[in-house]
Formats: C-alpha cells, sequence, structure tokens
C-alpha cells in the first residue's frame, strides 16, 4: 500500500474563486480570537496587550501529563487560600432550674348561640327539588 500526501483543503467562495483554508488559518493565526477567553486563533493564551502569555503546545503538555479523572491540587487563579481560622469552644454553662408557676386563668364572656336558618341558599337551593 502506498501512502499518499495529504490532500490540500481548497473551496470555493461565494463568488466561485478558489480559497485555501490552511493558507488562511497559518495568515490569521496571531489574530485575537472573538469572544472572551483571551486567545488568538492558534489557542495561545493572552495577557494584557495581546502578548502571548501561555503558548498552546505548554496547556496541551499540562492536559495530556494529568491522569485522567484526577483534579489538580493547585487552585487554577495561582491564588494563595487562606488557611481555615480555628474557632475557640466556649465552655456550656450550667442553668439553674426556674420555678413554675400555674398561668392565670383568663375570665371568658359567653358567646351567644348561633341560630339555624331553615332555608337553603346557593347549590343546595338550587338542587333540592332534583333526585
Amino acid at each position: 500500500m502506498v501512502a499518499r500526501a495529504p490532500r490540500k483543503r481548497m473551496y470555493k467562495s461565494m463568488q466561485g474563486r478558489m480559497i485555501d483554508i490552511e493558507k488562511l488559518r497559518a495568515a490569521n493565526e496571531s489574530v485575537q480570537a472573538v469572544g472572551n477567553m483571551n486567545v488568538n486563533a492558534k489557542g495561545d493564551v493572552l495577557g494584557a496587550g495581546g502578548q502571548v502569555v501561555t503558548p498552546k503546545e505548554q496547556i496541551i503538555k499540562k492536559y495530556y501529563e494529568q491522569p485522567k479523572g484526577m483534579v489538580s491540587d493547585t487552585p487554577s487563579k495561582g491564588k494563595a487560600m487562606p488557611a481555615p481560622k480555628a474557632e475557640a469552644v466556649k465552655p456550656v454553662q450550667k442553668m439553674a432550674p426556674v420555678a413554675s408557676k400555674p398561668a392565670p386563668k383568663k375570665a371568658v364572656a359567653p358567646q351567644p348561640k348561633k341560630t339555624q336558618s331553615t332555608a337553603k341558599k346557593g347549590i343546595d337551593a338550587a338542587l333540592d327539588g332534583l333526585e
């Protein structure tokens, strides 16, 4: 079996002209990409003024060195995390029992009894003759 050379990717534009996509990518790989990730088209991480802070090769190398399923112990921002503060434990004080007095009873005024009306109202009156 004979190995073939990779084919160039050529595409037709809207006007019918041929475009070499690989050549276009190579010409624009240092241009900052659109979005909020601060990377260029190549994948390098950019800092202030568009300077390359971390090249893409280093990012890929770090990704493949880390075992799958493990999280790195270092924080991603590089800031030192504050140590947790130990709170002082306060001693528990014993409370003396309080003498309880029965609550005074309130006088309740007698309520008048409600009279029951014999006339039906609402749906009961409408359904009275139906059965």
